[in-house]
């Protein structure tokens, strides 16, 4: 997943591990196999996330996860004419190592601890205390793995399988809808989550 953050916290190396695993990996694989599945009429499964239809985090996991969104829709059409299915799995926040709070408050704590005097004044010593309720992430964890997998085998046995499949609570009544709802009312409610930056409030 990578570190999650303000973007001004991270350099470059902070995004560019999700983004060579969670989607140059992932396409490196799918290419390769691509002249098997072909010959074979197979079809191709690959797993995005909500994070790849609404950027609800900083840092390199949201972009990746957009990149596999796009890959994949394209990846789906160019197969059409060689009766290769592709779907891509959508889910939400579900209870794994990846989705470990405490792991994800200590990465972010290393980061603010690293940062400049002056980004640390510009965003207040209390912001990570702040950042540390993250309720709408608690609010929102899945913890029925299995609800992904049935997902993956409907999309690998059923005759007619979706090209998209919302898995999670959260993801098919809050990230999904949210998704699709213009700008503004999208950073409101996610910027109602966090505490902002002290330099926000000055003139």
């Amino acid at each position: 997943m990578g570190p999650t953050a303000p973007t001004d916290w991270l350099d470059i190396e902070h995004f560019r591990e999700p983004i060579e695993v969670n989607l140059i990996g992932l396409i490196n694989v799918t290419i390769n196999m691509l002249p098997l599945v072909k010959q074979a009429k197979g079809r191709i499964v690959n797993v995005s996330s909500t994070g790849g239809r609404l950027a609800f985090c900083g840092g390199g996991y949201c972009p990746s996860k957009f990149g596999v969104e796009g890959f994949n829709d394209s990846l789906r059409r160019d197969m059409k004419a060689f009766g290769v299915k592709v779907s891509c799995i959508q889910p939400g926040l579900f209870k794994t190592p990846l989705t470990d709070l405490e792991k994800i408050l200590k990465e972010k704590e290393v980061i603010w601890n690293r940062l400049p005097p002056d980004t640390k004044k510009q965003y207040g010593e209390d912001f990570t205390d702040a950042a540390k309720k993250e309720k709408l992430t608690k609010a929102c964890l899945n913890t029925d793995i299995s609800l992904v997998v049935e997902c993956m085998e409907h999309a690998l046995t059923s005759l007619h399988p979706c090209a998209h499949y919302v898995v999670g609570q959260d993801a098919k009544w809050f990230w999904t809808p949210l998704s699709r709802m213009p700008a503004g009312v999208q950073d409101f409610l996610l910027l109602r989550n966090r505490e902002e930056p002290a330099v926000s409030h000055r003139k």
